[in-house]
């Protein structure tokens, strides 16, 4: 059921009840209109586990514009009651009529997200990770990371810049995989109950395997599909994967690449490769989709697309339609961006019923990204309600997960080498050894 002012997960049903305490929001008003939960080293809001009430009863979580951060009330079911106007209200349940499996919902863990997390003393960073992680917090069980930098890192970097090394000798991970990725992500495993799956993404390649010669900037791979720059970049998604499993982490899934058409439009220097979906085709089945099926890895899903929807269904046409390389591909990443123009039914519920055994997720969603928005919009209400309904809209749309971006940013939004700031569920001030849960991290919650 949905208002406008307030979202609350509940059965169409008169609530008797009473309301279990769980550890309450401490509010910050940052404007008339605008609030924030303030978590610190000794205190944060929490949940109670998660448990199915007794046959009869309900459960009711409630987040409101008003204040309320995901309130718990207990109820019962009361059968023809005429109170507060349920006159003949019924609700039907049809168990034999089945929709997609729900794989999940998180976020991401970039660069920037590890940074800004350890930029907190360590009872801070555990309050912040059990917020996001834990039995006690909204229980994220899906994590997106990028192979390598993207735009929210310091630096553009690469793990091989030795031209030409097509056999990858010199390859190795780079200091924000060693001493902030890693060690944070160990500490998500430890805390969260529930199976983590991990979906990893490339933004960029080494230079020497784009034809800008840059790791920054707009460039495809050099040559075609199946020659040796080809070969040698699917190599280096199999050398990411057994790098990370040296540290005892393993992968849900990859992406063939993020943003592989649209990143064409946006800024000079944001570091991409780009593909036709014809050059993503045959990049996967001639040298993705057999690198990862003769290695290790081979239980690693491969997720297409990874862009916005106005994508779809062409992209998967091209692709799922070659059997050659559609035996390789399990689902479809799609991107956030334009849904508010683009239809849910012409893109996401096209491409289903064309394709009903690959499936849906999204793997990238932020607010404060247009040039003409604010970057952070503390305590914004608004960005909330625009989750809420894009999620409820994919959902409705065979969506099976939704992945947010970035877990946790500074109060301009970054750090991003390229200042494309953006807003984050969780803004992190490093000075106060504060951070500050928004609307949109509760709107998350009730999923």
């Amino acid at each position: 059921m949905w208002r406008s002012d307030v979202w609350a997960f509940f059965f169409f049903l008169w609530v008797v009840g009473n309301t279990t305490a769980n550890r309450p929001c401490i509010p910050k008003f940052v404007g008339s209109d605008a609030m924030v939960c303030v978590c610190n080293a000794t205190y944060c809001d929490t949940l109670e586990p998660v448990s199915l009430p007794p046959k009869g009863l309900f459960l009711k979580y409630e987040t409101s514009k008003a204040g309320h951060r995901m309130e718990l009330t207990e109820g019962t079911f009361q059968l023809n009651s005429t109170s507060l106007g349920f006159l003949g209200l019924e609700y039907f349940f049809n168990a034999s009529e089945r929709y997609q499996h729900i794989k999940g919902f998180g976020g991401s863990h970039t660069d920037a997200a590890a940074i800004n997390i350890l930029s907190l003393s360590p009872d801070a960073q555990n309050q912040l990770l059990r917020s996001y992680f834990s039995d006690t917090g909204i229980e994220y069980n899906l994590l997106r990371m990028p192979i390598g930098s993207c735009d929210f890192s310091t630096r553009p970097y690469a793990y091989d810049n030795v031209a030409y090394d097509f056999d990858l000798k010199y390859f190795s991970l780079a200091e924000e995989d060693i001493k902030f990725r890693i060690p944070v992500l160990h500490r998500i495993l430890a805390i969260a109950k529930r199976p983590i799956s991990i979906v990893s993404s490339p933004w960029t390649a080494p230079s020497w395997l784009k034809t800008n010669d840059q790791i920054k900037g707009k460039g495809r791979l050099k040559g075609k599909a199946g020659n040796a720059f080809h070969k040698t970049w699917a190599n280096y998604f199999i050398r990411f994967l057994d790098e990370y499993a040296r540290y005892n982490v393993t992968f849900w899934a990859v992406t063939v690449q993020n943003e592989p058409e649209c990143s064409m439009y946006v800024m000079k220097e944001f570091p991409t490769i780009n593909y036709s979906p014809e050059e993503q085709r045959d990049f996967v089945m001639l040298d993705l989709g057999p690198a990862l099926a003769s290695s290790h890895h081979k239980d690693v899903l491969l997720i297409i697309n990874d862009d916005v929807r106005s994508s779809l269904p062409r992209w998967a046409k091209v692709i799922l339609g070659n059997s050659s390389a559609a035996k390789y591909v399990s689902g479809i990443g799609v991107h956030w961006y334009l849904d508010s123009v683009i239809p849910a039914e012409f893109t996401l519920g096209a491409t289903h019923r064309l394709f009903p055994d690959y499936f849906l997720l999204y793997t990238e969603a932020c607010n404060g990204f247009q040039p003409w928005v604010t970057d952070v919009d503390l305590g914004s209400w608004d960005r909330g309600v625009l989750y809420s309904k894009d999620i409820i809209d994919n959902l409705q749309h065979f969506v099976v997960g939704w992945i947010d971006w970035n877990l946790a940013l500074d109060m301009k939004g970054g750090p991003n080498w390229l200042n494309n700031l953006v807003d984050s569920p969780v803004i992190v001030d490093p000075t106060k050894d504060e951070f500050y849960k928004q609307p949109m991290f509760y709107h998350l919650a009730h999923f």
